[in-house]
């Protein structure tokens, strides 16, 4: 009964040897490394307190002391960047994994037993997938609050429903297979199986959909933030950081841009990685 997780762990290896072998994988994982190192050790490595303010350097252009410049209240602009990078990781991460949880489940009851349990789940998912994340966002934010508790809420209830979709997909053909027969010959229960066969066939398909959707998140994050349904100032956020220098654009461009580039760069890094897991999963191309 032990064949199953060892036949995951050896795909995982060769996943993760072709990751290593795609250059733009490569490249967006260590992208991804470096941003997340950076966010955890943020308060050793953050020059200055992103909190603390001086008015001398009011709007201050980039030096050899500040090096992305300073804000309308004299903050860091590369401390608060640094000390962001927290912030938009652990709400889009904990998002993205409260949404793989919660919409894989769905997605695997739906595929497993078919029937009027799946039109009904599935149909549930349609409705959710008829808003766009960033309406769906909005709304959930603007009803429960802008903490950022309810930012996570929020964002992972936008992701349930293409988790329910790609988890359902792959259950309908491996609910026939030998090994899940011979689970029910044995007296396996349905939540049995499904924990021990079915959840770790399709486990790839939902790891490469989560990392995908982690830009999405990251994107979402910023744009609440913006709109000032993020998390409470004064904490530091790339999408709050880009709407306090909105008014400031064109004296303290540096304001936006710097940012701005925070977020792009770990968009790209996030497909990039994500293209080449969705690659290495993918049987057709995959030689090995």
């Amino acid at each position: 009964m032990s064949a199953v997780p060892e036949i995951r762990r050896s795909a995982g290896s060769k996943v993760w040897r072709w990751v290593r072998r795609n250059k733009a994988a490569s490249l967006g994982a260590t992208i991804m490394v470096i941003v997340t190192l950076a966010a955890i050790l943020a308060p050793w490595i953050a020059p200055y307190d992103p909190d603390e303010q001086n008015i001398i350097l009011n709007l201050g252009p980039p030096t050899a002391e500040h090096w992305l410049g300073n804000d309308t209240y004299g903050r860091d602009t590369l401390s608060r960047i640094i000390w962001g990078a927290r912030v938009s990781l652990f709400v889009s991460i904990t998002s993205i994994s409260l949404a793989m949880v919660i919409g894989g489940a769905f997605g695997v009851v739906a595929g497993y037993f078919g029937g009027r349990t799946d039109r009904i789940i599935m149909a549930s998912m349609d409705v959710l997938l008829s808003f766009p994340s960033l309406v769906m966002g909005l709304l959930v934010v603007a009803v429960l609050g802008p903490t950022m508790m309810n930012l996570i809420v929020a964002i992972a209830f936008t992701a349930i429903a293409p988790f329910a979709r790609i988890a359902r997909a792959p259950t309908l053909s491996i609910r026939n297979r030998e090994f899940v027969e011979a689970g029910r010959t044995i007296g396996f229960s349905d939540l049995k199986i499904m924990v021990r066969y079915i959840i770790p066939n399709i486990a790839d398909e939902v790891v490469v959909l989560g990392t995908l959707w982690l830009a999405t998140a990251v994107r979402t994050e910023a744009s609440l933030s913006f709109i000032g349904l993020g998390v409470r100032p004064p904490t530091p956020t790339w999408g709050g950081m880009i709407r306090d220098g909105f008014e400031n654009m064109l004296d303290a461009p540096w304001l936006v841009i710097f940012p701005s580039l925070a977020i792009l760069t770990v968009m790209i890094a996030l497909n990039l990685l994500g293209d080449g897991l969705r690659d290495a999963t993918d049987p057709r191309l995959r030689h090995e």
